[in-house]
């Protein structure tokens, strides 16, 4: 495969933003009781620093999405990348936890506009025989990201503050703006941009979304049970809307009429559903029940992203040759298994034991994530690369929003408003043996959709050869 050197810029662009969300997220999750004792936040504040980003990312994933397919993709990545860019520069300079948590949320709004036009832009610039390839090496990036963040957010934030991870964010971010501008381009002239989208219904979709975690974090109370019973409801007002609307937001009819699209979407929701809170249990674990500092705790995590951003290229290119639901199936079949394995976690497991099953999930996500990617955007035309990004991209962070909830439910139903570190050990095994059990179960379903959603038409030219 020769790439042109504006094949190579995209990959880059596309890789460097990939690789700044999720580095974010993981370095920013290491600095949390440093940005506690600094601002002077209570627990449920500084939960929000984490949480309106990704809220954020998932209100506007989908309006987001569709609007690229309607005014051009590449226009909108550079809009995001600048917002994003701006506002770690203000999360950089916050004096206050209220301005930290509302410029963190200004961040996940760039977030989102690069996370679901990213992917749309990759699969427009390359042959469609080479999509898993591409796609391989921008869900690489994700993970790369995934597992610097906790040793790079750790050296930073004691050896500069919590502030620096911030202005590296910014420096990244300034110098992707640039090659950006640069080299990625004008979208194409057959964009419709006369077209509108009725936001009628996305109004339902994002107030669903904030009441599903807002209400999460205030279970077991009855207020907490009402915003979630509130948050399913609009999220049920928004799929009626969009349905009947003539110019939808979110096209029901992928879903309705598209089983390779509609499969393969619940298999990714399913999956980081039943994975995504494998971190954050371990990490309580490892520290509470094993007595292991944060440092070497994380040592021993990054075990898991380092072989999804190792192997991810290759399975993706592999999705190119052979039907990716094989490698899908195979890889939601790894983590079911390995989920099942970590349900049986004790005081006195040894260490080899999680860092192996923390390995075979890796391999297992690998194998699914890149294939699955690969079909959700061989299964659509050019003209809905926006949309099918966005629709991949939210349910991820839909899942991992789920994944959470679910954690907490158990927490919270366990511990009452317990502190974790008070808490008894047979309890917390407690919590996380019935976690593990439950995400296991979930991601069963996952299996079942992989391997039913369908074959890639190989024949059919989803998009232009690229330059």
């Amino acid at each position: 495969m020769q790439w042109t050197k504006k094949q190579i810029s995209i990959m880059a662009i596309v890789a460097v933003t990939s690789f700044m969300g999720t580095f974010l997220i993981s370095s920013v999750n290491i600095a949390l009781p440093a940005i506690e004792k600094n601002l002077n936040l209570n627990a449920i504040t500084l939960s929000w620093v984490m949480t309106s980003f990704l809220l954020a990312t998932a209100m506007f994933l989908l309006p987001i999405g569709r609007w690229g397919d309607l005014t051009g993709i590449r226009r909108l990545f550079k809009t995001g990348v600048f917002i994003f860019t701006f506002s770690s520069f203000l999360c950089g300079i916050s004096q206050t936890g209220t301005l930290l948590i509302l410029f963190r949320f200004v961040q996940g709004i760039g977030a989102a506009f690069t996370s679901t036009t990213g992917p749309a832009i990759l699969v427009s610039a390359f042959s469609p025989k080479y999509r898993g390839r591409v796609l391989g090496m921008g869900v690489s990036a994700v993970y790369l990201g995934l597992a610097f963040g906790p040793f790079a957010g750790g050296f930073l934030t004691q050896m500069f503050g919590w502030r620096s991870i911030f202005h590296v964010a910014t420096v990244f971010g300034i110098f992707t703006t640039i090659i950006s501008v640069l080299f990625l381009g004008k979208d194409f002239t057959s964009y419709n941009r006369n077209k509108k989208i009725e936001l009628k219904g996305t109004f339902f979709y994002m107030l669903g979304l904030t009441a599903l975690v807002y209400g999460s974090s205030y279970i077991p109370a009855l207020s907490g049970w009402i915003m979630l019973g509130g948050g399913l409801i609009s999220i049920t007002a928004f799929w009626i809307f969009e349905k009947r609307s003539s110019l939808p937001v979110f096209q029901t009819r992928l879903f309705t009429e598209n089983r390779l699209f509609a499969y393969s979407n619940l298999a990714a929701l399913i999956n980081y559903s039943a994975t995504f809170a494998i971190v954050f249990l371990l990490s309580l674990y490892l520290q509470k029940i094993k007595s292991l500092s944060p440092r070497d705790a994380g040592i021993i995590l990054v075990a898991q992203p380092v072989v999804m951003a190792l192997f991810s290229p290759l399975t993706g290119r592999l999705s190119d040759r052979i039907q990716p639901r094989y490698l899908s199936t195979l890889g939601m079949l790894m983590c079911t298994i390995g989920l099942a394995a970590f349900a049986f976690l004790t005081g006195s497991t040894p260490v080899v034991y999680i860092v192996s099953l923390l390995l075979w999930v890796g391999m297992g996500f690998a194998l699914f994530s890149s294939p699955n990617m690969n079909t959700i955007m061989s299964s659509v035309s050019q003209n809905q690369y926006g949309t099918a990004s966005g629709t991949a991209a939210t349910m991820r962070v839909i899942g991992q929003i789920i994944s959470m909830i679910i954690a907490t439910l158990f927490f919270s139903s366990l511990f009452g408003r317990q502190p974790v570190e008070t808490v008894a050990d047979s309890v917390f095994l407690k919590a996380i043996k019935w976690g593990f059990i439950c995400f296991s179960a979930i991601s069963v379903f996952g299996i079942y959709f992989s391997y039913y959603r369908g074959k890639i038409d190989r024949e059919k030219d989803a998009g232009p050869n690229g330059d």
